[in-house]
């Protein structure tokens, strides 16, 4: 394990596959810590659950992302696929923020989410039985199979991407979302970025032509009086939702298969009770966090806390995963206890950029948890726990499994 003093050089470098070690000890030293992260950008890191509660809703904290490269441009990485799809929800304050989330807010209604709920469902069992059909003794890449066809099916459908468009697409999303440290690894990222946007906006003008029941025709004509999403806010919105949308639930599924593999007590107090899979969810979201950290934030003034000033300019990271297993959050934090009750975990933000998508995320990690439990109850690990390696993403703001093999066992008849 890194100490923290190597870790601060470059956070964000240090052991993907259980960073736990070290958010503790860097917890300990403090609630707020400057660091230099990995990409080269200076930031101070918080670690803390209530300092960092206080600041993902401290108005002086601006997520705008455009004045932010503006007023110093050696603030924080462009990114990909660069300015044109950074205008949403994420990356701007109010009023745009609010005047943004008001208008996507209308098309992402709880009534839109919720008619989803039999088609997750069937979505599940047809994984469910592929795994099956392939026999009890069969090595599965439970992430292949699974964890990352379920969410981003969902979201393609609720979007309205062609189905024979989605694989490739699939494949240039799981492209830009890797670590871009190298020039490989950029060129790689870059070419994904370029798929990407050619398809996101040939969606959008298939859509605009020919509007269907879905939720990019439903953005392309939601109004607010006069008001509605220009193009650069509609393609950016687009990709937010489609990022966030599959790709942090995807994590949620694998952390928590494995969480719950490593604790054989707690997976068969859910197996014998699997009504409480809501539960159990917000304590496996909590003690695993698909999103590491929050999305960019820095100071527009000085903002003191916990005896620390930051001063203005500054980027500010929000360390989700180090918060949730605070003593704040939660008694005997580094414990998995499904039976916890509400632990005011963090992992889908806090305040004005709450997740939109936290309803369709608990949604889905609840149904496929509750059914893959139940459809495999031999369900184990093909591989030695060591071997497991939190390879996707940035590891910042995405950490997912690179692979998940599972020996699924004899499976059972699919619960109604």
């Amino acid at each position: 394990m890194q100490s923290p003093e190597q870790a601060f050089e470059a956070w964000g470098s240090y052991d993907q596959d259980d960073p736990y070690p070290l958010f503790a000890e860097v917890r300990e030293r403090g609630a707020l810590h400057e660091v230099t992260l990995v990409d080269g950008h200076d930031a101070w890191l918080v670690t803390r659950h209530d300092e960092a509660k206080a600041l993902l809703n401290d108005p002086r904290l601006s997520k705008d992302l455009q004045a932010a490269l503006a007023s110093s441009a050696g603030i924080v990485a462009e990114g990909l696929p660069g300015p044109d799809f950074a205008r949403h929800m994420l990356v701007v304050d109010p009023p745009d923020h609010t005047r943004l989330r008001r208008l996507v807010s209308a098309a992402f209604s709880v009534r839109r989410i919720e008619a989803l709920r039999p088609r997750v469902q069937s979505i599940i069992d047809d994984l469910l039985d592929g795994i099956a059909a392939q026999g009890p003794d069969a090595w599965v890449d439970l992430v292949a199979s699974f964890a990352f066809p379920l969410p981003f099916t969902v979201i393609c459908e609720l979007l309205g991407v062609p189905e024979p468009e989605r694989a490739p697409f699939g494949r240039a999303l799981g492209a830009l979302s890797m670590p871009t440290s190298t020039p490989a690894e950029y060129e790689r990222a870059k070419a994904g970025s370029d798929a990407v946007v050619r398809s996101l906006t040939q969606l959008v003008e298939t859509k605009q032509a020919d509007p269907g029941d879905d939720l990019v025709s439903a953005l392309i004509n939601t109004r607010d009086g006069t008001d509605c999403l220009d193009q650069r806010e509609l393609l950016s919105t687009i990709l937010q939702l489609i990022i966030a949308g599959h790709d942090t639930t995807t994590s949620l599924i694998g952390n928590s298969v494995v969480a719950l593999l490593r604790h054989p007590d707690q997976l068969a107090a859910l197996r014998a009770n699997p009504d409480e899979i809501a539960g159990a969810v917000e304590e496996l979201l909590r003690y695993d966090s698909p999103v590491p950290h929050a999305t960019f934030r820095y100071a527009t003034e000085p903002v003191e806390i916990a005896g620390v000033t930051i001063p203005a300019g500054a980027q500010v990271i929000i360390c989700l995963a180090a918060s949730n297993r605070d003593a704040d959050c939660a008694a005997d934090s580094e414990t998995l206890d499904l039976e916890r009750g509400n632990s005011h975990h963090i992992a889908f933000g806090h305040g004005i950029h709450f997740c939109l998508g936290a309803a369709l995320a608990r949604m889905e990690g609840q149904l496929a948890l509750r059914s893959l439990l139940l459809r495999f109850p031999q369900l184990r690990l093909a591989v030695p726990g060591e071997e497991l390696h939190w390879g996707h993403g940035d590891g910042l703001v995405l950490r997912g499994l690179t692979e998940l093999p599972v020996i699924p066992g004899q499976a059972e008849e699919p619960t109604p």
